[in-house]
């Protein structure tokens, strides 16, 4: 494998070996807060963040300093459900997510910019070589490494719980769970962009060490472009259109 400097920028796949990507948290939190109003109830550098829809709905809590490594919460109100990620999930899924919860709330002011996932999950997992089979309880995915674990058991608490592990491999291990009553779509989001083929850009420092031998790293080439190559994840792509047009978002309207 080729010797990478820690501060060089990598492509890596599949990206649930990816780590984190620290750098991108602004990805998860910066468009609620930006062009849909959320409001911070705390907002540090670097730190914890809490954000409130703007009907007080829902809530993102970004917690970085938790001794368990649960880091993201998102919580809606009514109905009751949540959905909790561990620190190295890749930003990339959960800001998937993120992205789309104004939608959910009834806010579609970027629904052509940010679509919303329209297969099932497992359908979504199948068609990027995942293997599902049937238990007694539900249905596990498996992707195609064998890292990562997906349960889904539609009587218990945690309808769907992602597990992921490279040999026990430390700083590798990382879970995702969402509580029943989690509308559907956004499992599925998570789901669209975890399984995605295309690579994710980290720094080579951030890719977890004991990740290094399963995944698939390569360098950017300056003279590469483009989403076969590169992963632009539409919360760039929006927020870049709208910077430099110098544009606010419009009034925004419930379904």
């Amino acid at each position: 494998m080729r010797r990478f400097t820690p501060d060089e920028v990598v492509l890596v796949s599949p990206r649930h070996l990816a780590g984190a990507g620290v750098d991108k948290i602004r990805d998860a939190l910066g468009l609620l807060i930006n062009m849909f109003g959320w409001t911070p109830e705390k907002l540090q550098p670097a730190g914890h963040v809490l954000l409130n829809s703007p009907g007080g709905e829902m809530v993102l809590d970004f917690t970085p300093d938790r001794q368990d490594s649960g880091w993201w919460t998102i919580a809606h109100h009514e109905p009751l459900w949540r959905a909790e990620f561990t620190r190295q999930v890749p930003v990339e899924a959960i800001a998937a997510v993120t992205q789309t919860l104004p939608q959910v709330l009834g806010d579609d002011r970027y629904a052509d910019r940010i679509p919303f996932a329209n297969e099932y999950p497992a359908s979504i997992a199948k068609n990027h070589g995942w293997a599902i089979r049937g238990t007694a309880h539900g249905t596990t995915w498996t992707s195609p490494d064998g890292h990562c674990k997906v349960e889904h058991t539609a009587d218990t608490e945690h309808t769907w719980r992602f597990t992921h592990s490279v040999h026990d491999g430390f700083d590798t291990d990382w879970s995702a769970v969402f509580t029943v009553d989690t509308p559907t779509q956004v499992v599925a989001q998570f789901v669209t962009h975890l399984s995605d083929d295309r690579p994710v850009e980290r720094r080579f420092a951030d890719v977890p060490a004991a990740a290094l031998d399963a995944a698939v790293i390569t360098p950017i080439s300056s003279s590469s472009s483009g989403p076969s190559t590169h992963t632009l994840h539409p919360v760039e792509r929006l927020g870049h259109s709208l910077t430099s047009a110098g544009r606010s978002p419009g009034a925004h309207r419930r379904r």
